[in-house]
């Protein structure tokens, strides 16, 4: 297989990695405690998903 002459410039390099970048998750609010929560995952302020209780929330300890 035929192979490149010369390396490709790093300017060439930049261009194409400038839609590499990360993507803040998409937050909405709990439909139970109102609290922010990521889509499609469970609340972890009161441990609901799609109407269910998933998880238990851990108490709060003040001290």
């Amino acid at each position: 297989m035929p192979l490149p002459k010369r390396r490709h410039s790093s300017t060439r390099q930049a261009k194409r990695r400038t839609h590499y970048k990360l993507t803040s998750p998409t937050l909405t609010t709990c439909k139970r405690c109102g609290a922010a929560a990521r889509a499609h995952h469970i609340c972890s302020s009161c441990g609901y998903y799609n109407g269910r209780q998933w998880l238990t929330p851990k108490a709060e300890v003040n001290g």
